[in-house]
């Protein structure tokens, strides 16, 4: 339980002296029921980053963040950071410092031979938080993981994440992602997915339930213009191998559609994170 450093001793006699209470009432003074400095309830804190890095924290909750290192990755694929129980897990990927990122920002997936950095952050958050991207709402969470991606941000782009606790009410209609249902999956080996339909402009937790169903690790990735902002403007599931890296739905018109449209059944690599491509 929460100290109480600040509290009253019990008034004598059980009771307080008549000119005092009139004295009260006269000034319009009420007992205050303002919290006080001791209460340590997450209210919020801000990730901003760009696709070099360069992760700032800021936020009245900041002192709820500690660090988790940082490593590189290949080919896209994620680094097993590990998550104590109660606490969040959030992984920011960027180029190393010394990269320069692509002015455009328009490449898939980095070449299996460019090497990225994942930053790892633990949150005590308490209970739930509200996951801001850019402003836009994607996710609640607990007890869980978020991914953002910002290799893909450009040369100058930024990228924001935010959490938010729940000011007091529990927020509606939502539960903890089941996962045991995905206990087995082994990140190491290949298996088959069933590419789920999607479709532009889609709310970004109807696509996130999709992939988690195939028990789909998930990261997202902010990209201006496409839509309306804060929705979906595409996915990327990773295909095993170097020949078709991902397959993007909804399909691109330039980009081959054979064996990778909804309803198909892909070889896919876990270890690889699927991509959710919110309109910023």
């Amino acid at each position: 339980m929460r100290s109480h450093p600040h509290r009253l001793a019990a008034p004598v006699a059980g009771a307080v002296p008549l000119a005092l209470a009139l004295a009260l009432l006269a000034t319009g003074c009420e007992a205050s029921t303002t919290p006080t400095a001791t209460d340590d309830t997450f209210a919020s804190v801000r990730f901003t980053l760009g696709a070099r890095g360069d992760i700032q924290v800021a936020g009245t909750s900041r002192t709820a963040v500690t660090r988790a290192g940082d490593r590189t990755v290949t080919g896209g694929r994620a680094y097993p950071f590990d998550r104590p129980p109660g606490k969040l897990l959030v992984v920011l990927r960027h180029w190393p410092s010394g990269v320069r990122a692509a002015r455009d920002g328009v490449r898939l997936m980095p070449p299996p031979d460019d090497a990225a950095i994942e930053s790892a952050y633990l949150v005590d958050t308490g209970d739930w938080a509200l996951a801001e991207l850019d402003g836009h709402p994607v996710q609640w969470l607990r007890r869980d993981t978020i991914r953002v991606d910002t290799t893909k941000a450009g040369a100058v782009g930024r990228t924001h994440l935010t959490l938010s606790g729940p000011r007091g009410s529990r927020p509606g209609r939502v539960t903890p992602p089941d996962a045991r249902a995905c206990d087995g999956v082994d990140p190491a080996v290949n298996r088959y997915v069933v590419l789920p339909e999607v479709e532009s402009g889609a709310a970004v937790p109807e696509v996130l339930a999709r992939l988690r169903e195939r028990c789909l690790d998930v990261q997202y990735v902010s990209m201006p213009g496409g839509g309306h902002r804060g929705t979906v403007r595409s996915i990327e599931i990773p295909v095993a191998g170097h020949t078709a890296p991902v397959a993007e739905l909804p399909p691109t018109d330039d980009s081959p559609a054979e064996g990778r449209l909804p309803g198909d059944k892909i070889l896919t690599d876990p270890s690889r994170p699927a991509r959710v491509l919110v309109t910023r």
